[in-house]
């Protein structure tokens, strides 16, 4: 899980993935990770499964988006494909890949292009990565390709950065639980070169592209996102590595990480999701997601729309990888505090807001205080991460 930019790093990488393939495990993942479209992430995945096919191992295209791109769509030439399947949505028809057609056809592997697609309201799954997962699961191999953006940890950084807000997202376990990651890197100068050149966006595009998202700050911090992401799997794969390799119990680093949250949507989503990168980076064994419900969040109390939020940031929360406790007390401090006690919390996520109201000021400034004076008497060994929102 390293950058890789060199023909013998291309070619070891391939060649590790064809020991997976020749272990007879169930299906392997192998994911193509770039910081945006244009570093080649598709062409490298072609590239692989030409160099598969050579060695007789049996690789399928389920759906490849060559842009146009010539040297791209030269890769195709001698790889066998599953034809795509159409829906009808809204009197249009629109080509999905066909995820029965190939369960059926049973290929060693099958390359899958855009990850993070949302598929057409009517296929078997929402998303492309719920694809994908069928597929690993079904014992078939998937080589695949992401851009970092659509990480749903990063969107909040994201969002910062580039001012886009990504609707496509993939949960970090999918990445988590790949075999291998690749992050297929370009310098700044040379992606947008190809921008220029027309080598990712039809001419019409290009200038806006280089005055928002393809700007020369956006690509570095994106740049700087994809070999961070990179960076922390591989930690974890020396962390669980087998055989003897792993780290011994006594030197595992032990943070325990507990975030807050309450029925504010936008800030909960934030906490949820600075945790996760929290825990990635401290490569923390475990971390939770505590919602306290006081009677002023009660199912009465509050709309539907607050409850359905609610329950979506804790689907969020679990997707990331976090395991959810719920409690019903008015008591917020007392509550956290016991909650961090018993389960050995080493570090505590919380929110903290620029108050706007009167209310804002007195209410929640009041508890965050209460909670560090009360923390501080009885926890001091606990440290507190504040998520200003």
């Amino acid at each position: 899980m390293a950058p890789d930019d060199s023909s013998a790093a291309r070619d070891q990488s391939a060649e590790r993935f064809l020991r997976l393939l020749q272990q007879k495990q169930p299906g392997r993942l192998k994911v193509y990770l770039g910081l945006a479209a244009g570093v080649g992430k598709t062409y490298r995945m072609l590239q692989e499964a030409n160099s598969l096919h050579q060695h007789g191992v049996d690789v399928v295209l389920g759906y490849v988006e060559t842009h146009n791109r010539a040297d791209t769509v030269a890769q195709l030439r001698s790889l066998p494909i599953i034809p795509r399947k159409t829906l009808f949505y809204k009197g249009r028809a629109l080509e999905e890949m066909d995820l029965q057609a190939i369960v059926q056809r049973r290929p060693a592997v099958v390359i899958v292009d855009e990850l993070a697609h949302s598929n057409v309201p009517g296929s078997q799954n929402e998303k492309r990565w719920q694809d994908v997962e069928a597929l690993v699961k079904a014992g078939i191999s998937v080589i695949t390709a992401l851009n970092v953006q659509h990480l749903e940890s990063l969107h909040d950084q994201v969002l910062k950065i580039t001012g886009t807000d990504v609707t496509e997202r993939v949960p970090d376990q999918v990445l988590k639980r790949a075999d291998e990651v690749v992050n297929i890197d370009l310098t700044v100068d040379e992606l947008q070169t190809r921008l220029k050149e027309g080598k990712i966006y039809e001419a019409q595009k290009i200038p806006t592209a280089l005055q928002h998202f393809f700007r020369a700050d956006n690509l570095l911090q994106l740049r700087q996102l994809a070999v961070q992401e990179v960076s922390l799997l591989l930690g974890r794969q020396i962390e669980n590595a087998p055989h003897g390799a792993a780290v011994a119990p006594e030197h595992r680093n032990t943070d325990r990480l507990l975030a807050c949250i309450n029925s504010n949507a936008l800030a909960a989503k934030e906490i949820i999701r600075k945790t996760s990168r929290l825990a990635d980076r401290l490569s923390a064994a475990v971390w939770y997601v505590l919602y306290v419900q006081t009677s002023h969040e009660s199912a009465a109390r509050i709309g539907l729309t607050a409850q359905r939020n609610l329950l979506n940031n804790l689907q969020l929360a679990t997707e990331l990888g976090a395991q959810i406790l719920r409690v019903k007390d008015d008591d917020i401090v007392g509550t956290i505090q016991r909650v961090a006690q018993e389960k050995n919390a080493t570090l505590l996520v919380c929110g903290a807001t620029a108050e706007k109201t009167l209310w804002e000021k007195v209410t929640r400034r009041y508890i965050t205080q209460r909670l560090v004076r009360a923390l501080a008497r009885s926890s001091p060994d606990l440290d507190i991460f504040l998520v200003m929102y």
